[in-house]
C-alpha cells in the first residue's frame, strides 16, 4: 500500500508514486483545483512581484536613482566628461549634455525614471540644468539612504527636506545680484554674461564665439514684448567641414537644398508658395477619356499643355519671381518655369515650409494658380551658394522684421555639430527665460555653497528629527563643487574648505576658478547663473526624492505579451 500513500505523502521512493504525483498536480491545474496560494499572492494574479518595506522597496529605489546620477554626474560643468550612447536604433550620440544622455538612455526602473522625467520637465521649462537636477536628487536620495540606515522614518526626511526647500527657495532670493531685475534684452553684452554659464557648460573653451552667434541670432528674432520671444524662430544649419570659426548668423533661412531649376539667384523678389506640388494636377474625381483618332490624342496632350503654360503664366504675371513647392514639381511645369524666368524651390518638410512662410510673409496656397497680391511673400535675395561642398539655398530676409534666424554652425565631424547645436539650443531657450526673468545669481559654485553654509545654519534652529534631515539636504549642496573641482582634476576637499572659509567671513560671491583651480570672486570672472535655471532645477529635484521616498511597496504586474509599447510598428515617422 505504500506505494500508493508515498504519493501524497511526497517523498516516495518508488518510479510508480513519483509519475503519480505528477499526473495528479498536472491534472490539478487543467481542471483549476490550484494549490492555494496564501497572503499577498492569494490577491494578486500570477507571475507579479511584489517588494514591500525598508529593505527591498525604499533602498532599492534609492539604489536605482543613484545609480542614475552617478552616470550624469560626471558630466556636469564645464569640464565634464562626454558620454558615447548607442541608442536602440544603433544611432550614436557622443555628448556630455545630461538631458540627451537620460532620454537616450531606456531607464527601466520606474523610480529612476521619476529622475529622468524631473530632468525632461527642467530641460522643457528652462533648456539648461538637467543635468543639476539628477545629480542633485541623486545627492539628495545618498542622504536620505544614510538616515533611514540612522532608523529615521521616510516621513521625517520628506518633511525635513520639504522645510530644507522652502528655506533654499527663500536664500536663492536674497543671493541674486542687485539691479540684475531690469535688463536691456537687445543688449548684447547683458545677453552673453547671461548666457555664458549655460553654454559653456557644454561646449567650455568656445563659450565666447557661440555665445556672441546665438545672441546675435536671438536679438534679431527678439519681438517687441520679448515676453513673446518664440525658440523655434533660431534655426541651426549644421554643414560639414571648417570649424567653429567659420560660423556665421543669417537673417532669414538656410534650406539645405538646390535650387530645382537653372536659375540660382534671384533679388528682391516676391514668392508664391503652394503647399501641393508644382504639376499638372490630377483630377480629384477619376475620370475615363475616349479617344477616337490621333488628333484628338494629340490635341488631348496640347490643352494639357497649353493649361499647365497658362497656370505658369498666371503666377508670373502676379509679379512673382521665386516659386517655392511643398511637394513634386513635374517636368512640364518645370520647362515653363524656366520660360518665363521663374526660381523654383522645393521644400519638402511641412514645418520648414512653414517657418518659410513665416520668414517671407508669404500665404501657402494649396493648388497651382493666380495668387492674390497678399498672398505673396517678399525675400531680399534668394541664392544657392556651396558651402563646403554642399549646396544650400539661403534665403535672406533683412528688413522683414523679426521673422527667423539661422545660425550656420560649422565643424569637423557630425557629433561635433550635434554637440553645437545642443549647446546653441541650451543658449537660445536661457534667452527666453532671461526674457522672462532676467535676474542671477553668483555662478560657479559660489551660490551652492552660501546655501549649504546658510541651510545648514537653519537646521540648528529646528527641534525634532527634520533637523538631521534639513542638515543632510544641506550637505548634499556640496556636491556641486565638489563634481566641478573632480572633473576639472583639482582636489575636491581642499576647494570645499576654502570656500567654506571664505564664506563664513561674509564673502558670498567667491566660487571655483577651473582654470587656475583657485577660488575667486565670481564677479570679476562674471560668471553668473540664472535666478530661475537654479530654482526650478533645485525644485524639481527636491520634489523628485520626495516622490520616491514616499514609495513603501512595489507591486509589478506581469509584464503583457505582444508589441512592446515603446516600439513602434516599422515605417513610422518619429513624430
Amino acid at each position: 500500500m505504500s506505494g500508493h500513500h508515498c504519493c501524497y505523502s511526497g517523498e516516495g521512493t518508488s518510479y510508480y508514486s513519483k509519475g503519480f504525483r505528477v499526473r495528479v498536480f498536472s491534472n490539478c491545474r487543467k481542471m483549476g483545483f490550484n494549490i492555494q496560494p496564501y497572503g499577498m499572492q492569494s490577491m494578486l494574479k500570477e507571475g507579479h512581484k511584489h517588494l514591500s518595506g525598508l529593505d527591498e522597496a525604499v533602498l532599492k529605489n534609492i539604489d536605482a536613482c543613484k545609480q542614475l546620477s552617478t552616470i550624469t554626474r560626471t558630466s556636469l560643468g564645464p569640464n565634464g566628461m562626454n558620454k558615447m550612447v548607442i541608442n536602440h536604433l544603433d544611432k550614436l550620440f557622443v555628448t556630455n549634455d545630461a538631458a540627451t544622455i537620460v532620454s537616450e538612455l531606456e531607464v527601466q526602473h520606474p523610480a529612476a525614471k521619476i529622475l529622468v522625467l524631473a530632468g525632461k520637465a527642467q530641460q522643457e521649462e528652462i533648456g539648461d540644468g538637467a543635468n543639476l537636477t539628477i545629480s542633485f536628487a541623486g545627492e539628495l536620495l545618498q542622504g536620505a539612504e544614510e538616515l533611514i540606515r540612522m532608523g529615521l522614518h521616510p516621513s521625517e526626511i520628506i518633511s525635513g527636506y520639504t522645510k530644507a526647500i522652502n528655506k533654499t527657495v527663500q536664500i536663492l532670493d536674497e543671493l541674486v545680484e542687485k539691479g540684475s531685475e531690469i535688463m536691456d534684452v537687445r543688449d548684447k553684452e547683458q545677453v552673453v554674461s547671461r548666457m555664458k554659464a549655460a553654454v559653456a557648460s557644454k561646449q567650455f573653451g568656445q563659450e565666447a564665439t557661440i555665445c556672441s552667434l546665438v545672441a546675435d541670432a536671438c536679438i534679431q528674432v527678439c519681438p517687441k514684448n520679448p515676453a513673446n520671444f518664440n525658440v523655434d524662430n533660431v534655426r541651426v544649419a549644421k554643414l560639414l567641414g571648417g570649424g567653429l570659426r567659420n560660423s556665421t548668423v543669417v537673417r532669414g533661412m538656410v534650406l539645405k537644398s538646390d535650387a530645382v531649376g537653372t536659375i540660382k539667384r534671384a533679388e528682391k523678389a516676391k514668392v508664391a508658395v503652394f503647399a501641393g506640388g508644382v504639376d499638372t494636377s490630377a483630377t480629384e474625381t477619376k475620370g475615363t477619356v475616349l479617344i477616337h483618332s490621333a488628333e484628338q490624342l494629340e490635341n488631348y496632350s496640347k490643352t494639357e499643355e497649353a493649361k499647365v503654360e497658362e497656370l505658369i503664366k498666371a503666377v508670373a504675371d502676379s509679379g512673382a519671381k521665386v516659386i517655392v513647392s511643398g511637394g513634386s514639381v513635374g517636368e512640364m511645369a518645370l520647362h515653363f518655369c524656366e520660360r518665363y524666368k521663374l526660381m523654383v524651390l522645393k521644400i519638402s518638410s511641412k514645418f520648414e515650409l512653414r517657418r518659410f512662410c513665416r520668414t517671407t510673409g508669404s500665404v501657402a496656397l494649396l493648388k497651382l494658380s493666380q495668387p492674390n497680391p497678399d498672398d505673396l511673400g517678399y525675400v531680399d535675395s534668394v541664392s544657392v551658394e556651396e558651402i563646403g561642398g554642399s549646396r544650400v539655398t539661403i534665403v535672406k530676409n533683412e528688413e522683414g522684421g523679426n521673422s527667423v534666424a539661422t545660425v550656420v554652425i560649422r565643424g569637423s565631424t557630425d557629433s561635433i555639430l550635434d554637440d553645437l547645436e545642443r549647446a546653441i539650443d541650451d543658449g537660445v531657450n536661457t534667452y527666453k527665460a532671461m526674457c522672462r526673468d532676467s535676474r542671477i545669481v553668483p555662478g560657479a559654485a559660489a551660490t551652492e555653497i552660501e546655501l549649504a553654509k546658510r541651510v545648514k545654519d537653519f537646521s540648528f534652529k529646528e527641534t525634532g528629527l527634520d533637523q538631521y534631515a534639513i542638515a543632510k539636504f544641506a550637505e548634499s549642496f556640496e556636491m556641486i563643487p565638489r563634481t566641478l573641482a573632480e572633473n576639472a582634476g583639482l582636489n575636491a576637499m581642499e576647494i570645499i574648505s576654502s570656500l567654506y572659509a571664505e564664506h563664513a567671513s561674509g564673502n558670498t560671491k567667491i566660487g571655483i576658478d577651473l582654470d587656475e583651480g583657485v577660488c575667486k570672486d565670481v564677479s570679476t570672472m562674471s560668471i553668473w547663473d540664472l535666478h530661475v535655471t537654479k530654482f526650478f532645477a533645485l525644485k524639481y529635484a527636491a520634489d523628485a526624492v520626495c516622490t520616491v521616498l514616499r514609495v513603501d511597496q512595489i507591486i509589478m504586474a506581469k509584464p503583457a505579451g505582444g508589441p512592446r509599447r515603446g516600439e513602434q510598428p516599422a515605417g513610422m515617422d518619429e513624430d
